[in-house]
């Protein structure tokens, strides 16, 4: 049993809301829509008008650990406070009409079925205990066959070879799994399951997508990747559709209806208005993650890609190609935090700018290669160091990194997409960083169009409330998107291929110091 000296218990069923229609609607009264977001480093939730307008907001932060190379935990009872923490103030303040939920995507937590205690910690998206599971599997698995099925590929990325590793080392687990005693969830399921007395264990197509047991033809948990990775059907949650109501959940002695649920990045999607195919979108947190929307097929990647349910409306299914790169504002913060190079995360711009060598590169690999390399055990690297090299050109050049990794997956996505991009949406806390937006915009040759709304994840997921619970048509909302900031691209094509040739260049020699290591 995994617990700690706060643990949260399970509220009770509470009262069923009022219908729809019971609010006091009239001349005047305006709607409420609840976004929760629980992403990676914070728990943020949001309270939108039924006009889109962002009237009240909290966040609180998520501790995370460590306990050894590679695995990254939190505290599942971190993952209950947070959002009571900052849910409960607001729904004290304002009578909300519907609540849309999204998730971290690839974190799970396994619990007691009966208790309601949770049996391990929440094993990040980021952990890499999976890894040797994902080579122990490689020689007897169809490839092609898990790539069709699920969209992805077998990586430690994904919840699956993590779940494997977690009861081939816990026998308790395993057999208390097979008895029907362990219940599996993602975070946004082992929350709802706790707010909801245990009523709940739900999840939504764009989430189970993620976990490398889902198949994404015929949308059910699949029996061959089930038996493949030892997984019992009893642990997994009930899919239901992305947008309906779901049920109830209680926070602060409010009953509340749930009517949306997303993976953090499809909410995004949807927060940036990308519904028809070809839209594409990057958020820029701890990682940078891009999705385009490819309508309502399944289209298999051939540049290093993985195919992903954007969401599921009604009986309507939305596919988007998904290119992640796991490092983006972590690298930012690994020079402020650990190298001491910056006062502050917000002092990177100004810093790059002052830079006076633009010959020093670096490879900001400090998770691995995601997409479109897949190489998870990849190392970072700088290159072009000189006695005059300053902290500057450390800082210019991480982040024209990021950028870089950024426009290969750009890139990517323009061959599987079958189309040239001309314009990329992008939101999320990096997005505020000129320097960086402009280097995107230079390396990319795309324009970059910064969302004016920087909260793009949680209010997806409270507008995919509203046109569930609201009726709010798609069109209105796509008229509503406004770009606070625009980037042009300022170099021509020479200079970009120049630079772009520096970086791969890079890049080639950090694969071959890799591949020399192993």
């Amino acid at each position: 049993m995994y617990t700690n000296s706060e643990q949260s218990r399970s509220l009770p069923a509470g009262n069923v809301p009022p219908g729809r229609g019971e609010f006091p609607h009239g001349a005047g009264i305006m709607r409420y829509l609840l976004g929760i977001d629980q992403g990676t480093t914070q728990t943020t939730a949001v309270v939108i008008d039924e006009n889109g307008l962002v009237v009240a907001s909290r966040a609180a932060q998520i501790p995370v650990s460590f306990p050894q190379p590679g695995w990254v935990e939190q505290d599942p009872w971190d993952l209950v406070r947070t959002v009571r923490e900052t849910v409960g103030p607001l729904v004290e303040a304002y009578p909300i009409e519907a609540v849309g939920f999204d998730n971290q995507g690839e974190t799970f937590i396994l619990w007691d079925a009966e208790s309601g205690e949770p049996l391990t910690p929440a094993v990040v998206w980021q952990d890499k205990r999976g890894v040797r599971v994902c080579e122990s599997l490689a020689a007897r698995t169809d490839h092609e066959w898990l790539r069709r099925t699920t969209g992805l590929r077998l990586d430690s990325y994904f919840s699956a070879p993590k779940l494997r590793h977690v009861l081939d080392a816990r026998p308790d687990l395993a057999r208390a799994a097979a008895q029907g005693g362990v219940r599996f969830g993602t975070t946004e399921t082992w929350v709802l399951w706790q707010l909801s007395g245990g009523r709940l264990h739900v999840t939504d197509p764009s989430t189970a997508s993620r976990t490398l047991l889902y198949n994404i033809q015929d949308l059910r948990w699949d029996p061959k990747l089930l038996e493949l990775f030892g997984v019992d059907i009893r642990m997994l949650p009930e899919v239901r559709s992305s947008a309906g109501l779901v049920g109830t959940i209680e926070v602060a002695g409010q009953t509340l209806p749930l009517d949306a649920l997303l993976v953090d990045q499809q909410a995004a999607l949807f927060g940036q208005a990308c519904f028809n195919p070809g839209d594409m979108k990057c958020t820029f947190g701890t990682g940078s993650f891009l999705l385009m929307n490819v309508g309502n097929t399944p289209r298999l990647s051939s540049h290093g890609l993985l195919t992903t349910i954007a969401w599921q409306i009604g009986k309507h299914t939305s596919y988007a190609l998904d290119g992640g790169v796991f490092v983006a504002g972590a690298a930012v913060q690994w020079l402020a935090e650990s190298l001491k190079l910056l006062p502050n995360v917000a002092a990177s711009a100004a810093m790059a700018q002052a830079s006076r060598d633009p010959g020093v590169v670096v490879v900001p690999a400090l998770a691995g290669l995601a997409a479109p390399h897949w190489m998870p055990e990849v190392r970072g690297a700088v290159f072009g160091l000189s006695r005059a090299t300053t902290p500057e050109d450390l800082v210019r050049a991480t982040l024209e990194g990021i950028a870089c990794r950024v426009t290969e997956v750009v890139r990517a996505m323009e061959q599987d997409g079958g189309r040239v991009v001309s314009s990329l949406r992008v939101d999320g806390g990096p997005a505020a960083n000129p320097f960086l937006m402009q280097a995107l915009a230079d390396l990319s040759g795309v324009e970059v169009r910064v969302a004016a709304e920087r909260e793009a994840t949680a209010v997806g997921v409270a507008t995919l409330a509203g046109h569930s619970a609201l009726g709010l048509p798609l069109a209105e909302l796509a008229a509503r998107w406004r770009a606070q900031a625009t980037y042009a691209p300022l170099v021509g094509e020479d200079e970009r291929e120049t630079r772009l040739d520096r970086w791969r260049r890079a890049l080639a020699a950090v694969q071959v110091f890799h591949d020399n290591q192993t």
